[in-house]
């Protein structure tokens, strides 16, 4: 068989395996084999691709498969679930850095079109942007950096001065191919971009922000793909770009806001005191919260940052199966943007075998939530703050969150009185069906177990 031939066929194996497994990743249960399939899709293409080009020496690669595989084994072995998000943020990075490099490879090309020289520029402008952006959403994740977001008088303008430089810089390399200084400073523009568009961004908007960095890899990789004249680097690019899109859409759905308003807004950066929000707390001790509990026919989990932080998940699915020995009903109601990055707590829940079928979306959970007895809050604050429905005034009106406070009951389990990430005073705290349960969630949840064994 023609060599040629072969790769093609390789690559639509390979791009027919990325397709099922990016659809199979849309749901906890299938999302393990379509991890697997696109591991697979990326293996046969990596092979292929090494197969077909006239490689010097084999030496390098091997050098770099066995550092990335150990530092890849490393960090999945120690990396805590509640590091998950800064990490994703990471991989989006190195994907950017990734592209710039290979854009930047492509010039060694001894004749270059018009066309390639525009796919370069683009690989080495989107993989700038998506590093250095990427850097700073790990910063503010990991919180290196601060999570407020960092606004300064005329950053608008700084940036638009910047997007039309690049534009400038892009239209010399093109037409001065010759010319390498351009190419440069078109580099350290980008740089520079993906660090002013990501710093005024508040950390509540991080999840948005990485889905988002996610897309901009994947663009970064397509134009790459272009520049080398890689067909399945183009078609993966393109897939990761595409859904990167997507989920941004669903997660500024999920915060009833536009792209535009969580990228310039500067969301939480000014705090409304009017908006301070004072009443009645009716703390609970986990004893008292045992007899509530045990007397209980159904209870809704609404999992937060809170239950990863205190890494309670484990806790909560043996709590699960306490209750439901003894005849209580038990679902979890995951927002879509609840944590720090898109299904965070569908991976932690997953960790500790929750049952996928147990695992509600918010626009399932809200209509049972009136026949809630028990609505149990670990750690979460902005996606049940109610202010979203009642308070014209709040930063957070109009977002769509799960309506705890329609429950009958409501635990609420934190260590403080302390606003959520988007630093927004919540209105549940002082509500007359809400009882604050205070301490660490994972010590308190097993007390509680403690109280069921007894």
């Amino acid at each position: 068989m023609d060599t040629t031939l072969l790769v093609n066929l390789s690559y639509i194996v390979a791009a027919i395996l990325f397709i099922y497994g990016l659809k199979l990743l849309g749901h906890p249960s299938t999302a393990r084999n379509g991890n697997k399939l696109s591991a697979i899709a990326m293996f046969i293409a990596v092979v292929v691709t090494l197969l077909d080009q006239s490689i010097v020496s084999y030496s390098w690669i091997v050098v770099g498969i066995l550092i990335g595989a150990a530092v890849g084994a490393f960090a999945a072995r120690t990396i805590e679930m509640t590091s998950m998000p800064e990490m994703v943020a990471l991989f989006n990075g190195f994907g950017g850095i990734a592209s710039l490099l290979v854009g930047w490879a492509a010039l060694s090309e001894p004749t270059l079109s018009g066309v390639t020289l525009f796919t370069i520029f683009l690989s080495i402008l989107i993989g700038g942007v998506t590093f250095t952006g990427s850097l700073v959403a790990w910063g503010k994740l990991s919180e290196t950096l601060a999570g407020k977001p960092i606004l300064f008088t005329g950053q608008r303008v700084v940036n638009s001065g910047l997007m039309v430089a690049i534009v400038i810089c892009g239209f010399l390399f093109v037409t001065q191919p010759e010319t390498t200084t351009w190419l440069y400073l078109a580099i350290a523009l980008s740089i520079a971009l993906g660090i002013l568009a990501v710093i005024p961004i508040g950390g509540a908007d991080m999840p948005v922000v990485i889905s988002l960095l996610n897309s901009y890899s994947g663009l970064a990789a397509c134009a790459a793909g272009f520049a080398i004249n890689n067909n399945i680097l183009i078609v993966a690019g393109a897939l990761v770009g595409a859904s990167g899109i997507v989920l941004t859409n669903i997660m500024c759905k999920a915060m009833n806001r536009s792209l535009a308003n969580v990228l310039f807004s500067g969301f939480g950066a000014v705090k409304d005191d009017t908006m301070v929000i004072e009443g009645e707390v009716k703390p609970l001790s986990p004893g008292d919260a045992y007899y509530i509990l045990e007397a209980a026919s159904s209870v809704a989990v609404i999992p937060g940052y809170g239950m990863a932080v205190a890494q309670a998940q484990h806790a909560v699915k043996e709590l699960q199966e306490l209750l439901e020995s003894n005849g209580t009903e038990v679902v979890y109601g995951i927002h879509p943007v609840a944590g720090r990055m898109p299904g965070h707590m569908n991976v932690l829940l997953a960790e500790a075998d929750v049952p996928y079928d147990l695992l509600l979306e918010m626009d399932d959970i809200n209509p049972r939530m009136e026949t809630v007895d028990v609505a149990i809050v670990i750690g979460a604050n902005d996606v049940v703050n109610p202010a979203a429905r009642e308070m014209e005034g709040s930063p957070i009106y109009g977002m769509p969150v799960i309506n705890v406070d329609y429950a009958r009951t409501v635990f609420v389990l934190k260590r403080s009185m302390a606003s959520g990430f988007a630093g927004i005073d919540n209105p549940l705290f002082f509500k007359d069906n809400t009882r604050m349960i205070f301490g660490d969630a994972k010590e308190t949840i097993n007390q509680l177990i403690r109280e069921f064994s007894d």
